[in-house]
């Protein structure tokens, strides 16, 4: 796809900025080289490159002499250099009476999806007079917002990870109704195949995680590392997947299911303060985006936080809210944390992102996880919402 220089001028613009400044080395920013279309194997670079999008006029790129061609994919001028005078002077050359420019920088490294241009970069710019403030919206613009065809994706997706969920929760109910030894990596690979033949792709085996287990937000059940699920045990499913076709995005989910008829007041009550959690999350995005309120990444998790600190469990929520969904199941746009990081970003129209607050303890874990999507009038949760732990077997 082109890159639209337009549009991203009008961007720049709206914020205020006289120019976005990518630079890259040897592939250290992904986001640029998406940017400029040098993404491909057969685009390998092997020295510096910078490339000045202005808010007024024609691009600029800056390239070494041995790579001449490296930029002649996007539209502009190129400025060719070989010693490093030649790369200070032509650096300024390219920035011209630009003064406040955006790069892939975050500040104090708070966000380290953002933060790719190293220090010593972001020093040369600066000691050009310049002053760099984060690409993180801008990237947003152009790098996780969603067109309608990949909205549809993403619903689609998501209603066949929906299917998926229930197949496995009747999979373990059939097992422990017939007393038939199942272990957790038993169904996960059962539910691969059903990923197969939903049409769906995933960069990785769900999480099937059973009692203990659940309290390692990362468990990931293998051959040599998985239990038995026996009757009693509360059980965490969580799965991603996209369809293969070119631009289709993630869908994200996790369900909570009990191995038993009635779910023990123990998991209920704990259950009850992450749903709290999620739905004064949901609350807070669906308030600021109908009323056209900017709302950043770190209030949205500061809402639910808020929640599970309140009701005493706040040492048992040891990560973000949230994060973006794109065409890689962690995106490049806004994720809703205050606690692993401040995301400053903004929520803005066309994103999709999780929800997902849980409380993890030695002998269980809890999460729950929907998806949103912001429209230019709305949001909306683009699937079902848990409100109880299913219990899978009949009183």
């Amino acid at each position: 796809m082109a890159i639209d220089i337009p549009r991203i001028q009008s961007a720049l613009k709206d914020d205020r900025l006289d120019g976005w400044l990518l630079y890259d080395f040897h592939g250290s920013n992904r986001i640029a080289r998406t940017i400029c279309q040098l993404d491909g194997a057969s685009k390998l670079t092997t020295r510096r490159w910078y490339y000045l999008i202005p808010a007024h006029g024609e691009p600029r790129g800056l390239v070494h002499r041995i790579e001449p061609h490296s930029l002649s994919q996007v539209p502009g001028t190129r400025e060719v250099y070989a010693d490093r005078q030649q790369l200070v002077d032509g650096l300024r050359t390219i920035i011209g009476d630009c003064h406040t420019l955006a790069m892939e920088y975050s500040p104090n490294g708070e966000i380290p999806y953002i933060s790719l241009v190293d220090a010593g970069t972001v020093e040369a710019v600066r000691g050009l007079g310049v002053t760099v403030v984060s690409s993180g919206d801008l990237v947003q613009r152009f790098e996780a917002v969603w067109n309608a065809d990949a909205l549809a994706t993403h619903r689609s997706a998501s209603e066949c990870l929906y299917r998926i969920k229930d197949r496995a929760f009747a999979l373990i109910a059939e097992r422990l109704g017939s007393q038939t030894p199942t272990t957790e990596f038993d169904v996960q690979r059962e539910m691969v195949a059903w990923f197969e033949s939903e049409g769906l792709i995933t960069d990785c085996p769900p999480v099937v995680a059973a009692r203990e287990n659940g309290g390692d937000p990362h468990y990931l059940p293998t051959a040599d590392r998985c239990r038995r699920i026996e009757p009693g045990d509360p059980i965490l499913l969580d799965l991603w997947g996209k369809h293969p076709t070119d631009g289709a995005v993630f869908a994200d989910i996790t369900w909570m299911g009990f191995a038993g008829p009635e779910v023990p007041d123990e998991y209920a009550k704990a259950f009850s303060v992450i749903c709290a959690a999620r739905d004064a999350a949901v609350a807070a995005v669906t308030s600021a985006a109908s009323s056209g309120r900017e709302l950043q990444g770190w209030e949205v998790d500061h809402a639910a936080r808020r929640e599970i600190e309140n009701a005493g469990l706040g040492q048992y929520f040891v990560h973000r809210t949230g994060h973006s969904l794109g065409q890689s199941v962690h995106g490049n746009g806004v994720h809703m944390d205050d606690y692993e990081t401040h995301d400053t970003r903004r929520l803005l129209p066309g994103t999709g992102f999780t929800i997902e607050p849980g409380v993890y303890f030695d002998s269980f874990g809890l999460r729950t996880e929907i998806n949103m999507f912001v429209g230019q009038e709305g949001a909306a949760v683009t699937g079902p919402i848990q409100t109880e732990i299913a219990p899978l077997l009949p009183t």
